[in-house]
């Protein structure tokens, strides 16, 4: 490793009809300025804040200055609602309040996401009714054991069916 190191030369393709040592000059403090301002560049995209996007921290979304409004979720399933929110893109903190006593949800968002959080929230929403609707209906497995019931119960006369059908 150290032999390649100290081994490293550098290729420098300057083209001209007459050189000189001026022009080698040139050439090479052309190469160490474009060097340094690759360098710079490098440094500077390193210093510069990732701005964070989708779930965050509530101190994140204040810090980012652009309003923040909130909406208030008293559902406790709210992994369903972040699942929607990262589909359309939305920034978003979620702070638990435990006043009452089923927990409520706030949910703060950026006042530019406003409109992209409406319609992932009509989506959450409409999700929610579908699944109680689906509640509502009795599960395949409780119709079995009643129809099971019903013909437990039933008395057939197997007797006058097989006359009847001679």
């Amino acid at each position: 490793m150290q032999e390649e190191v100290e081994n490293r030369t550098l290729t420098l393709v300057v083209s001209g009809t007459k050189f000189t040592g001026r022009l080698m000059k040139a050439a090479i403090t052309k190469y160490l300025a474009h060097r340094k301002e690759k360098k710079l560049q490098k440094q500077k995209s390193r210093d510069t804040p990732v701005i964070p996007h989708g779930k965050q921290t509530v101190k994140q979304l204040i810090g980012q200055n652009q309003g923040v409004s909130n909406i208030e979720i008293t559902d406790p399933s709210i992994k369903e609602f972040e699942k929607i929110a990262r589909k359309y893109g939305v920034d978003y903190a979620v702070k638990k309040d435990r006043s009452s006593s089923p927990p409520k949800y706030l949910i703060f968002f950026k006042g530019r996401d406003a409109d992209a959080l409406t319609v992932a929230f009509t989506e959450y929403t409409g999700k929610k009714v579908r699944k109680a609707e689906k509640s509502e209906r009795p599960s395949v497995l409780a119709k079995l054991s009643q129809f099971k019931e019903l013909v437990k119960h039933a008395v057939v006369d197997r007797n006058k069916r097989k006359e009847l059908e001679r």
